[in-house]
């Protein structure tokens, strides 16, 4: 009987190796029961999507939590984990974790029990709340090597820190605030007048989404997430249409309203001082990780200023990106960016 040639003998290794990581980045969902929230009122049922990439090494001391940004999701994390990536997941192992709201996780949109604005408000803080429970309860973490995460994922960043200073040992915000300036204020009560002012939007109860509404929030959204530079530089006169229809179809389309609302909300309320008597600089003196601050100097979607002041009280390293590309400081400086954060958690 003659031997099978050996480069059939591994297919079956090979064919593992590929499945297992697959498999690990498969969507899972945390079951917590009911959640109560900073309000008092209770998330029924809830439950918070996460996917994780990597091997947990045999001291536990190699996890990165890593929380979804506005409107985003763990899907939309994929593309920034990797080798050579934002975060290196040959190394860490890494918890991509869906932020309460995002439509995965437990949010108007898809709870049975508490439907549209009947679902309750929540607090970056609840959303915290809820990530150490999946990462304890669930993963049975004590400790991990590092939170990161970018813009709302930064503020949870934010709020991770002092709010659990002892569970990480490094924290990587990015263009995310410790608290909101009158500026994002008005950013975001903007586009909540935009939604709530559209006659379709019925407190929530749309039978059709708010399109008149979302497509000004989608104007308003794109105003702020890069800057007046970049859209011209990108952006010819005569492919303004395109661009116009491609942002607001690709906003009314991409994320409900119900969700958008609530998770504006959520950041409305962002502040990390809160629990400090309003007083910063306590909040800052609860900080034990090692931190390093990634700020977009031109960013008009969330201020620098408040991000720069924590840093200073921290005596914290920062990254700042002074390229045109404004919020999104990782179009610009992406490498850069990169490298910063594999040096930083290799420390």
């Amino acid at each position: 009987m003659k031997k099978a040639p050996l480069r059939f003998t591994f297919l079956p290794v090979l064919a593992l190796m590929l499945v297992i990581p697959a498999l690990a980045q498969q969507l899972k969902f945390a079951e917590l029961g009911g959640f109560r929230l900073q309000s008092g009122e209770t998330i029924r049922d809830c439950r918070l999507g996460y996917r994780t990439f990597g091997a947990l090494n045999a001291e536990k001391s190699n996890a990165v939590l890593f929380p979804t940004w506005f409107t985003g999701t763990t899907k939309d994390l994929v593309a920034l984990i990797g080798p050579g990536k934002l975060v290196n997941s040959s190394k860490y192992f890494v918890v991509a974790i869906d932020a309460l709201g995002d439509g995965v996780s437990s949010s108007p949109s898809n709870s049975k029990l508490q439907p549209r604005m009947k679902f309750p408000r929540f607090t970056i803080r609840d959303m915290v709340n809820a990530e150490r429970e999946l990462a304890t309860r669930i993963l049975h973490l004590s400790h991990v090597r590092a939170v990161m995460g970018i813009s709302m994922g930064g503020m949870q960043t934010f709020e991770w820190m002092v709010a659990y200073p002892d569970f990480m040992a490094k924290a990587i915000p990015i263009v995310g605030t410790p608290k909101l300036t009158a500026y994002d204020l008005l950013l975001w009560e903007a586009e909540t007048h935009a939604i709530k002012a559209d006659r379709d939007w019925k407190d929530g109860d749309y039978t059709a989404p708010p399109e008149a509404g979302m497509r000004t929030v989608a104007d308003i959204h794109a105003l702020a997430l890069q800057t007046p530079s970049y859209r011209v530089r990108q952006t010819d006169p005569k492919d303004f249409p395109k661009f116009l229809d491609s942002t607001e179809r690709e906003t009314m389309r991409g994320f409900d309203t119900n969700n958008w609302v609530r998770q504006l909300e959520a950041m409305m309320m962002h502040d990390v001082s809160r629990e400090f008597g309003g007083d910063v600089k306590r909040a800052a003196q609860a900080v034990k990780a090692k931190t390093v601050i990634v700020i977009g100097l031109r960013d008009h979607m969330v201020n620098p200023q408040p991000a720069l002041e924590f840093a200073r009280l921290l005596q914290a390293p920062k990254l700042e990106s002074d390229g045109d590309c404004g919020h999104l400081v990782l179009e610009c400086d992406g490498p850069k960016i990169n490298d910063a954060v594999a040096r930083f958690l290799a420390e």
